[in-house]
């Protein structure tokens, strides 16, 4: 079982409280983390974290793919999964992005 996700709350539970970070904070946390993600009969932890990983991977958005490769390797993604995932995409989302996705395995993998 996943643990509580509490990011939303950490990062934005004081900013703005007057606007919509509070509501954007439990919706990440409560909907997105806490129901979508906890459904691991329907996929498990593995195999979400490594369909988000591409899908991140695939906009482009590397500060979020970031923090995704590291929840990824804690839910069992093995370095040789994610070097596959990505060679995969490099035909798909593009060799520059593909070079950037490899640039952050490399930090979160080279253990």
């Amino acid at each position: 079982m996943a643990e509580k996700q509490t990011a939303g709350r950490d990062n934005l539970g004081e900013f703005a409280p007057q606007f919509a970070a509070p509501q954007f904070a439990a919706l990440n946390d409560d909907v997105l983390f806490g129901e979508v993600w906890s459904r691991e009969s329907e996929l498990s932890l593995h195999d979400r974290s490594m369909i988000t990983c591409a899908s991140l991977m695939s906009q482009g958005l590397f500060p979020q793919l970031s923090s995704h490769m590291k929840l990824a390797k804690k839910h069992g993604v093995t370095k040789d999964e994610m070097v596959a995932l990505i060679t995969q995409l490099a035909f798909y989302a593009g060799w520059p992005k593909d070079w950037s996705a490899f640039g952050l395995a490399k930090e979160v993998y080279g253990d």
